[in-house]
Order: structure tokens, then C-alpha cells, then sequence
């Protein structure tokens, strides 16, 4: 029987306080640079080596709080504040990624309860896979490969610490007791940082804060020709466009270079030096794709996200081309009935709305009475099953009338449901591109046409809604209503 190979980890120093949160972050750095770069020496000389002699392990720094006091918080913010007196920790990932997002929640945290942060190293391992992920000439092996079980040797990515326990409500406190100061742990943001560039072909590096998604390739044609148009004007304070496959152009004129195979959920990013740039997830057709996107994109804790695709006008009074802005939302998407049920309300937010309905009116130049010839709010219904007129249609449409539903589509309540799920300012605005209800099918003439026609303005609507946002203070934006009672400091 072999022996168990001996232990080898860093050095751990004490934890040390800050009252300063740029500083605080910066030593969240270290730490995790310092226990990163251990994992990276040990791998290397072990696949050197071909042999396991030690096991290496590294642990992730951690954000730790405690508040005595039951001192009052400023009622207003959404964040930035623990309910009640105790100890409150976070695990942290890549604190140079997130350092914008941590130095803010840091700030409030600080602030408002008028007490330092511990920043130190948390007790929980590092997995080899994430701890190398940004070094894109590291292929780790899978299991099998070598010689002898990576898991002797080094810890691996653990389920029991990647579930959404705590964006759900149902998390425990900390195997030390202390209560959580983020929606996510660490290990949970590392696995989807991974899925994101899987899925969408885009590093975590390029998203930006403000997220579109569409259902049409239609859409991504028009984005690129917009951000070209932005990257052109110099007053437009965006820098740069990437595409699939990472690749980057600054100048407007500039090739870029189109991928042998697009992924599943190709992204494409209009930035800015700030973050505060535009992001487009072409998610396809269904609820699965749609919440797939957003529980991965979710930990990148984007100041808001929103819905610009087609969807079937149900109403007689609508013309293909109109626009539907979503007030509520019926869901028989059936993706997230686990994690939030069906029961739960899905609330507009007030913010986003305004901006939507101002956007619209700003594109078409149209105001008042005359924007409601070709746009609508209401009810947008979302299911599962695409060729849902196929069925007998007495059940769905007594449903759809019941529910006063002006649209349909398969996507938007499952990125709404999810927005609120995970505390994300979220929205939709969809374009009617058939009526199935009343004998216009979407067919191929019809379609192409059609898609000439509007998607311009459809996306130019939704860019300018994100500008709109982007001009307001992040602590507007994000309501009050997607807090819970017992909720993180941290967004």
C-alpha cells in the first residue's frame, strides 16, 4: 500500500487590516499571485519530473469582516452592508480581474460600518486547473494521462464548494462560522470564468458591464458595424473590439479574423478603458442556452443585462417590426424552476424601463401617443418548446389571453428570472417578427426582409439604453427590490 505523499504549501502569514480598500485589494493580489505561482512552480516540476514525490497545495485569500455594532446603514443603498452584527468572509478569485468591482464593495464596506477589513489566506485549496488557467500554453492533463492520479498530487475543482447556495438563499454559514459577504465563493467563480471562455470564445478580461443579449446572428453583423462606426469617432470613448477567438482591433478598418468554428454562444465586446463598454452574447434559440449564459456571466457582477431578440407578436393590433418592452413575465421556460419557483415574482425595475422606453423614443424620434403605434408594454410569455403552434392550441392560448401576454418568445423571462436570481439589473425589449396566432408565420421572404428592415434600430435602441445606464450612479441602478432579507454586502 503506497504512503500518502507529505504536504507541501506556502507560508502563510497572519492576516493584516486595512481601512484603505485600494490598498486592501492590492494585498489580495499578492496573496493570490504568491499561492498561484506556488501551484504553477509545483506543476511544472512535477510533469518535469514525470513523478509525483510531494503533494502541493495552495489556498485562496479571503475578505473577512467583523461588525459589533447594530449601527444603521444608509437606507437607500441596495449593498455595501451586513444586516446585523457577526463576522462576514469571502473568498476571493482573481482579485486582479475584479479589482474595480472589489475596491467599490470594499469602499461601502468600510465606510458604512466604520470598521478595517482582514485581508488574509482562506482555508480553502486552490484547484490546479484554475490556478492555471490564465497561462494559456498549459494544457493540465486529464486523468489517465499520466503516470500517476493528478488528484494525489494537487487539490481539483470540488462540487460541494460551486453550487449557488447562497445567491438562492439556502447557504449555511461558513465551516468557521462566519456568515457570507459575497453572493459567490471563489471555486464557483473560477468554474464559470472557465465555461465563459468555453461557451463564448471571449476571455473574462474583455466583458464588459453592460450586457445584450440576442437570439439572431443578425444582430452581431449590425454590432460590428456600429462598434466600427465607434471605434472611428474619437469622441466615443470606446477603444477597442474583440471578437471570438480573443482577437482585438482598435482600428475601424482593421481585418478580423473569423473563427473555422464559431462556439456555442459566440461573444463580442465593444469596450471601453473603464469596463463600462457594451457586450453581445448571441445565445441562439431556447431557455437552456439563455441560462447557461447568464449563470456563468452572473459572477462577473455586470451592472446590467438585457434581452434584444424577436419574438411572436400575439396580438392582432401588431405589425411585424414593432417593439414590445416587458412589464412581467409568464414563465413556462422550466430551466430555473429548481433554483427559483415558479411562484416568485419577476418585478420590472423602474431604472431600466426608463431607459428602454427613452431609448426607443430617441431612435425612432417618435414621443407620447405616437410611440405607442409601435410599441407595446406588457406581459412577455417564455417557453420551452419551440414548435408550441403545433399543439392543440385551445390549452397554450387560453393561458397566453389569461395572462394578458402581448409577446412570446424563449429566452427573455429565463435572463429576467435569472437577473433577479442573481441580483442583475435586467430587461427586455423585443422586436415582433411574426404572428403565428394570426396566419403571419415567420417564412424565409418574409424573415429576410423583415430583418433588413429593423434590426438596426433594434440594436442602436438597446446600445443607447446601455449608454442611458452607464450614465447613472451604479447605486441608482441597482434596486432594492432584487435584495432578500438576509443578503451579502457585496453585489
Amino acid at each position: 500500500m503506497n504512503e500518502p505523499l507529505s504536504l507541501l504549501q506556502p507560508v502563510h502569514e497572519a492576516p493584516v487590516e486595512f481601512t484603505d480598500a485600494a490598498a486592501a485589494v492590492a494585498h489580495l493580489e499578492a496573496i493570490y499571485a504568491r499561492e498561484t505561482g506556488f501551484l504553477l512552480e509545483g506543476f511544472n516540476r512535477t510533469i518535469e519530473d514525470g513523478r509525483a514525490s510531494v503533494r502541493y497545495r495552495a489556498h485562496y485569500p479571503e475578505v473577512r469582516i467583523s461588525v459589533a455594532s447594530h449601527r444603521k446603514a444608509d437606507s437607500r443603498l441596495a449593498f455595501g452592508h451586513v444586516p446585523h452584527p457577526g463576522t462576514y468572509s469571502a473568498t476571493v478569485t482573481r482579485p486582479d480581474l475584479f479589482r474595480n468591482y472589489l475596491t467599490q464593495q470594499l469602499e461601502h464596506l468600510i465606510r458604512n460600518h466604520g470598521a478595517p477589513v482582514q485581508i488574509g489566506t482562506s482555508g480553502t485549496p486552490i484547484p490546479v486547473h484554475f490556478a492555471l488557467a490564465t497561462h494559456a500554453q498549459i494544457n493540465v492533463p486529464q486523468e489517465g494521462v499520466l503516470d500517476f492520479s493528478l488528484r494525489d498530487v494537487f487539490d481539483v475543482p470540488d462540487l460541494a464548494n460551486m453550487n449557488d447556495d447562497i445567491v438562492n438563499g439556502m447557504a449555511s454559514a461558513n465551516p468557521d462560522g462566519s456568515l457570507h459577504l459575497a453572493p459567490f465563493t471563489a471555486q464557483r467563480v473560477d468554474y464559470s470564468l472557465a465555461r465563459l471562455q468555453h461557451y463564448t470564445a471571449t476571455a473574462a478580461e474583455h466583458f464588459q458591464n453592460h450586457v445584450l443579449f440576442t437570439n439572431y446572428q443578425f444582430y452581431v453583423d449590425e454590432f460590428e458595424a456600429v462598434a466600427r462606426r465607434a471605434l472611428a469617432d474619437p469622441g466615443s470613448g470606446y477603444t477597442g473590439f474583440v471578437s471570438p477567438g480573443n482577437h482585438e482591433i482598435t482600428d475601424p478598418q482593421a481585418q478580423i479574423p473569423v473563427l473555422p468554428k464559431l462556439p456555442q454562444m459566440p461573444a463580442y465586446h465593444l469596450k471601453r478603458a473603464d469596463g463600462n463598454g457594451i457586450t453581445l452574447v448571441n445565445i441562439g434559440v431556447g431557455p437552456s442556452n439563455a441560462k447557461t449564459a447568464t449563470d456563468h456571466i452572473a459572477v462577473l457582477r455586470p451592472h446590467a443585462w438585457l434581452m434584444v431578440g424577436h419574438c411572436a407578436g400575439l396580438r392582432n393590433t401588431q405589425q411585424l417590426g414593432d417593439f414590445v418592452l416587458a412589464h412581467a413575465y409568464l414563465r413556462e421556460d422550466h430551466v430555473l424552476d429548481d433554483d427559483l419557483p415558479i411562484w416568485v415574482p419577476i418585478p420590472a425595475l423602474a431604472e431600466i424601463q426608463i431607459a428602454l422606453q427613452e431609448a426607443v423614443a430617441e431612435v425612432t424620434q417618435l414621443e407620447g401617443y405616437e410611440l405607442k403605434r409601435i410599441m407595446r408594454t406588457g406581459t412577455v410569455a417564455t417557453i420551452d418548446n419551440r414548435n408550441w403552434e403545433l399543439r392543440d392550441q385551445s390549452g397554450p392560448v387560453q393561458r397566453l389571453s389569461q395572462s394578458r401576454a402581448v409577446a412570446l418568445d424563449m429566452e427573455s423571462a429565463t435572463i429576467a428570472a435569472n437577473g433577479f436570481r442573481f441580483r442583475v439589473p435586467y430587461g427586455t425589449l423585443l422586436c415582433v417578427s411574426d404572428k403565428p396566432l394570426h396566419g403571419e408565420l415567420k417564412l424565409p421572404g418574409m424573415a429576410s426582409e423583415f430583418y433588413r428592415t429593423q434590426v438596426a434600430n433594434h440594436l442602436q435602441i438597446g446600445i443607447r439604453a446601455m449608454e442611458k445606464l452607464r450614465e447613472m450612479p451604479l447605486e441608482r441602478i441597482h434596486s432594492r427590490k432584487l435584495r432578500s432579507f438576509e443578503e451579502t454586502a457585496f453585489l
